[in-house]
């Protein structure tokens, strides 16, 4: 009796869950994992501070923070959470690392606006943006490299992909949304906006393949007897 309900709690978990048991390296993969969750929010937190546009985002959860008094980073989390539930319908499977990027990204914004001083000085600012895309990209190479699961905002644009939408198309509609909600909302819109929508992607994609970690296979001889 006891072996039934095990196995039902592991095919829910293989229907949910994208790696329901962490991959070797697993002190790597995890080091990697946190290391891109804490620079995305950071990379976040330079884009608000240059005051030339957040990513869009940013712009959203920027608006909601001047509306209801909450942190950015709080929003983050919110949303965040949020958007995972719309991802039952959109049969997407969560992993640690999405369930991770909802509460680490938005901490971490929180507590590198916290560090991080504004400032007026125009160069500086163009170099906090300059610094929040490159730094964005690393992040979002570490983070996806190590396969343990698209980030909320990430797995909400595969979802509408999956039901006959491309991905630049999907990816292009929702940034716009909440681009300009968060704008009507009060958040920033600038030239930031535009250069971290124009650059992330080819940015991203250079870092990508230098992050990506191999995946186990059931053949692993690290999985063998285990």
């Amino acid at each position: 009796m006891s072996e039934q309900p095990r196995s039902r709690a592991a095919a829910l978990a293989r229907r949910l869950l994208i790696t329901p048991v962490l991959p070797r390296p697993r002190l790597r993969r995890l080091t990697q994992l946190y290391a891109g969750l804490y620079m995305y929010g950071l990379s976040g937190a330079l884009l608000i501070r240059s005051d030339l546009g957040a990513m869009p985002w940013d712009v959203l959860h920027q608006g909601l923070s001047l509306q209801t008094g909450l942190s950015i980073g709080t929003w983050s989390v919110l949303v965040g959470a949020m958007l995972i539930l719309l991802w039952i319908p959109l049969r997407q499977k969560a992993g640690l690392g999405t369930l991770s990027n909802v509460v680490v990204v938005g901490m971490s914004v929180d507590l590198s606006l916290w560090l991080l001083p504004a400032t007026d000085f125009l160069p500086l600012r163009v170099l906090l943006l300059v610094s929040g895309v490159l730094v964005c990209a690393v992040a979002t190479g570490c983070y996806i490299g190590v396969g343990l699961g698209p980030g909320p905002r990430d797995g909400l644009m595969t979802g509408l992909a999956a039901r006959g939408l491309s991905i630049r198309l999907a990816r292009t509609l929702i940034e716009v949304t909440v681009a300009l909600s968060g704008f009507l909302l009060g958040g920033t819109v600038g030239v930031g906006t535009v250069v971290f929508m124009v650059a992330i992607g080819p940015l991203a994609q250079v870092f990508l393949p230098m992050m990506r970690m191999p995946e186990e296979t059931p053949e692993s001889p690290t999985l063998s007897g285990r």
